[in-house]
């Protein structure tokens, strides 16, 4: 599986449950909090349009975000199964 990172924020509730998801079904993953890392938070900010949306994803050299939190959107982006 591609090397995944998360930009999150620790009071965003989406960014919980992509967590949640992804360690429920065994994926690795990074994560990087957009509030202490200014590089990560400019990051977010260039990829969704200069709104600060998290959690943000990196894969393969493309980003999404995933906010609101939708488990069959995320499922079909890293190509993993939505249900554990």
């Amino acid at each position: 599986m591609a090397d995944i990172v998360m930009y999150s924020s620790p009071w965003c509730g989406d960014c919980r449950q992509a967590q949640k998801f992804l360690t429920e079904r065994g994926v690795a993953f990074r994560e990087i909090n957009v509030d202490e890392d200014p590089d990560a938070e400019d990051l977010v900010l260039k990829v969704n349009k200069g709104r600060r949306k998290v959690p943000t994803f990196a894969v393969d050299g493309r980003y999404f975000s995933c906010s609101p939190f939708d488990p069959h959107q995320l499922s079909r982006e890293l190509n993993i199964a939505a249900k554990s």
